[in-house]
Order: C-alpha cells, then structure tokens, then sequence
C-alpha cells in the first residue's frame, strides 16, 4: 500500500508540470516580445491598473517596463483622470505610480467628505465654519478638486444629494483659491497692467464651476491677432508688429502705423468675427465675463475695451483705459513723445461701437453731458477691476429670479477684496446675510467691523445686532425634539411612518424613514438645485428624512416612494 501510494504521488508531480509548462511557456513568449510591443499591449486600455501591479511582480523584464515613471503607469493615470493631464508638463519628471495612489487617495477623502455633509447639514444651510475639514486636506488640492468634478458628472440625475453638496464644497474650495490669487495680483505695482488678468479673476470668481483659465483666454486672444497680423500684412507687409514673437511686444511710436493696426483690428473684430456691442440685453452678466464675450461675441463698453486693448497692445499699440462716466472708453495719444499733453491731444476709441475714433466734443455727445478734463485721465488696473464689480454688484440688486442672490454675494465678495473697509458695502452683506438666514455668526463679525471702522453707524449695527442674536437663540431652541404627529389634521397628506423601509421610484434605493416634514422646508438654493419645481406637486408635499443602505442621508418627496417593506 505504501509503495502504491508513493507511485501515485510521483505520477502526480510530473501531470502539475505539464499544466504549469503552457502557463510557462506563455509568460516566456510574452517577455520575449520587443519592448515597444510589450508597452503597446500594457497600455492598450484592457488592463487595470491592479493588473498592471500584478504583471510587474512576474519578472523582472515586466517590472521593468512598469517602472513607476514610465509610460504604463502615465497610461493608467490618464485613462483614469484625463481633465488632470493639462496640468503637467511633457519635460517634467513624474513619478506616475505614486500620483496615481495620492489621487486615488484624495478621491476616497472627497467621497468621504461629501457624505459626511450629506449627514451633518440635511436640514440647514452649510454654516460659514462647515468648510473646516475641507481646509486641513492632504494633498493637492486639484485632486480632490477634480473628484468633486467627477461626482457632478456622474450619469443623469443619479446621487442628487451628492451633487448637491460636491458642488457647494467645489464652489467654496475655488473661490477661496481665487479670492487669493486676487488679493495677491492687487498687491502688484501700480505699473503692473495685465488688465485681462484681472477681469479673468473676476469671471472665474463668479463662474467657479466653469473650466476659466487665463491661459485659454489668451490662446483666444492669440488666435484673433493672428487674423489681424494677416490683414496688416495686406495693408503693409513690412509693418513692425508683423515680426513680434508670440508672448513679445514692443510698442510702435509712429502714429501712422499704430493707424494701420487698429484699421486691421476694427475690420477682423467687428466685419469678420462680427464682435459687437451688446446693446438688446445690455443688463446681462454674461457680458462682462471675459470667456463669455469671446465665445458670444459681445459685451459691454468696459469688457469690449479690455478685449481691444489687449489686442492692441499686442500688436505695438499703447492704448490706455479711460473711466470715462457712463461708458468705458480707450484713448490714444495723437502727440509727441515727451511733450507737455492734454486731453484734446488724444483719440477716444469706442470699443463697443465697433472702434469708433471720437474727439473730445464727441465723447460728450456719446453720454449727453459735459465733463471735467479729469475724466478723461487713464486708471490704472485696480480702478478698471472696481468699475467692471461695480457693473455686477449693480446687477446683482437687480436680480429678482435668483432668491440665493448669488451674483451680489460674489459681487460683494469681490469688492471687499479690493476695499475691505468700504462701511456701506460690509453693511450691506450683513443684511444680505441675515435677510437669507444663513451664517448668523458672520453677521455678527461683520457688524463688530462696522462698528469699529465708523460708530456712527451704531443705530443700523444695534438693530442687526439684537435680530442676529434673537436668531441665533431661536437656532438654539430648535435642537430640541419637535414632535409632530401623522394622526394630526393638518398632516393627513402624509402616508408613511416613521421606521418603515421604502423603495425610491425613481432611483431604486432602499432606505428607512426617520423623520417627515409636511411640506419640503428646505430653502430656496435647494429647491432650485434639487430641481423640485419640476416635481407634480412641487414642494407642496411632504417630505421624508431617509437613511440609504449606502449610509447617506437623504430628503425624499412622497411622491418618489411608491413602495414599502417591513416596519421597523
């Protein structure tokens, strides 16, 4: 018996060789390949990047050709994460491999964190200190950007509530790093004249949602004077600024070619691209939104200035912005270099009437009015940024369709970050605040602010003061357990209890109830977000509290829960 066993245990070595031989022979015909094969074939797309991990602990070769920083893993990381690829350089050295583990790490953080606020602020407004944790992430923080980025793109109207507030913790994440780079550009010297700069902080302050940068901005600009340089090579083949370099200017002192470049500008801008001013909906936005007038085509006196004299002074021509009342013009100097001038020795360039050349008697037959010499005078970038939030704060108190007031609480934002003691303005964002009833504890600071910079305002700070705290006390009160019954008359719409497992309609996850509103009592923001208008019964129905089987907390309209399981 014995000697039967130990003959079955040789027959059985020799039979898992054979098995093992193709598997052996197949990992030989691979590595034997030509590299460039072996690199085609790993970055083909079919392979994860846990298979990639396991192919390169098989043999050296492979591991070798999955080495951290070469192609295989760069691969990986842009078939992954394409929107992230611009921001590297092709003659950097990147540890690809270790990038890719840190952006999958800040990308579970991200998730983390917006299920967290789906469990902490459910039924209030997110408080001015809930952005805390956001502040202290490892890591860059364009990747836990970019992850809020793939969790608002995620396939139709799935994970509302997760949207919802990956798209609240992106708006604060980007307009707190923009807000900086503001703050940092204004403490440039006043010689400092990158106006569009400038005006692209402001557009992507308001539009932090929206893919701005000051780069493709001025890839545009640059596509629009190479159109001009090929209509002034018509018009002078050997004009100077047919030789500037790009990103290279120097400005051209004769007037008669300066001419000939504005001439090339007003016929590609106004007769080929057909920019114009925009004069049927004048009170818009868009039109002071540098990325906005580039791809419509149109704007507002100040915006359509800043686009020309961009152009312009790429081209060799020294325009200067004027704060003209009423309508932002450019002038240019018809004198000589170094002379004594004054404002009759300057053409006004009318950017938004498809660069018209004015005198002075014409600037003020163009507003209907005179006006002192003083007002024809350049301003330097700061006094250009004032007047373009001036325009938004205007049409920010304007706004009567949007309830959040977005655009005058970006617009505040703004002008106190180029003013931050402007009394009447930090008085206003204080009623702002406590009109919607959000961030209470701000208010207060902002008032402690006021009160120092101008005591006279004592009487409109003390009544803020005394509401604030009479909210901020009811706030307090309202911890407490509200006890609402279904058996009440004027809840007997409301059809399911609390404890019971449900199914959403429309979503299909299966959740428990464990609180009910008559109505929907979040605010307007919401509503708007979560698209509840669109609802039957809007939100005049009741609402649930839910707790999903994926741990979040969500607020469901009765109309989305057409079937129940066990009680609970």
């Amino acid at each position: 018996m014995a000697a039967a066993a130990v003959d079955s245990a040789m027959e059985v070595v020799p039979a898992l060789a054979e098995e093992a031989a193709p598997e052996a022979a197949g990992l030989s015909c691979l590595v034997n390949l030509p590299g460039e094969v072996l690199e085609y074939i790993l970055c083909s797309g079919s392979l994860t990047a846990a298979d990639i991990g396991r192919v390169s602990s098989t043999c050296r070769r492979l591991r070798e050709l999955c080495q951290s920083s070469g192609k295989v893993w760069k691969e990986q990381f842009r078939v992954r994460w394409p929107s992230l690829m611009k921001h590297y350089s092709p003659t950097d050295y990147v540890n690809w491999l270790e990038e890719y583990k840190v952006r999958q790490k800040a990308g579970l953080e991200a998730r983390k964190i917006v299920a967290s606020f789906s469990k902490r602020f459910f039924s209030e407004h997110v408080p001015c200190n809930g952005f805390s944790d956001i502040e202290n992430l490892e890591g860059p923080e364009i990747f836990f950007e970019d992850e809020l980025v793939c969790i608002l793109n995620m396939e139709g109207r799935k994970a509302l509530t997760w949207k919802y507030y990956a798209k609240k913790i992106l708006y604060y994440l980007r307009q707190q790093k923009i807000l900086n780079n503001l703050k940092a550009f204004l403490q440039q010297p006043d010689d400092y004249e990158s106006y569009l700069e400038g005006a692209v902080y402001i557009d992507q302050y308001c539009n932090p949602l929206s893919d701005i940068s000051l780069r493709d901005i001025q890839a545009q600009i640059d596509s629009i004077v190479e159109l001009v340089c090929k209509t002034l090579r018509g018009i002078n083949s050997r004009h100077p600024s047919l030789a500037f370099k790009a990103g290279e200017s120097s400005m051209i002192m004769e007037i008669e070619l300066q001419s000939q470049v504005l001439d090339a500008m007003n016929y590609v801008l106004y007769d080929q691209l057909k920019f114009k001013g925009n004069r049927m909906d004048y009170y818009n936005a868009l039109n002071l939104y540098m990325h906005q007038v580039l791809i419509r085509r149109t704007g507002i006196p100040i915006s359509m200035s800043l686009l020309y004299l961009t152009i312009a002074r790429q081209l060799g021509v020294p325009l200067e912005p004027v704060n003209f009342p009423s309508h932002f013009l450019l002038r240019w100097c018809q004198g000589a270099e170094g002379a004594t001038l004054d404002i009759f020795d300057y053409i006004y360039i009318d950017a938004f009437g498809k660069g018209k050349q004015l005198t002075v008697k014409e600037c003020e037959y163009l507003i209907g009015q005179h006006v002192t010499a003083a007002l024809y005078g350049v301003v330097n970038v700061k006094k250009v940024l004032q007047r373009m939030v001036g325009n938004l704060l205007s049409l920010g108190k304007r706004e009567g369709i949007d309830q959040s007031y977005q655009l005058l609480r970006d617009s505040l934002d703004l002008y106190l970050a180029m003013y931050p003691d402007q009394v009447q303005l930090l008085l206003l964002q204080a009623r702002l605040y406590f009109h919607l009833g959000i961030w209470p504890e701000k208010v207060l600071d902002i008032l402690q602010h006021i009160q120092t910079l101008d005591p006279g305002q004592h009487g409109a700070v003390g009544y803020l003061v005394q509401h604030t705290l009479e909210h901020i006390e009811r706030k307090k009160e309202e911890v407490g357990v509200e006890v609402k019954l279904r058996s009440h008359e004027k809840h007997r719409d409301v059809c399911y209890a609390i404890g019971l497992i449900m199914k959403h309609k429309r979503y299909g996850y299966n959740c428990v109830i464990y609180g009910w509103d008559p109505t929907c009592m979040m605010g307007h923001e919401w509503i708007r977000n979560m698209n509840v208008h669109s609802l039957p019964h809007g939100h005049h129905q009741p609402f649930y509290n839910v707790l999903v089987e994926d741990g979040s907390c969500r607020y469901a309209a009765q109309g989305h829960a057409p079937s129940q399981g066990a009680g609970v």
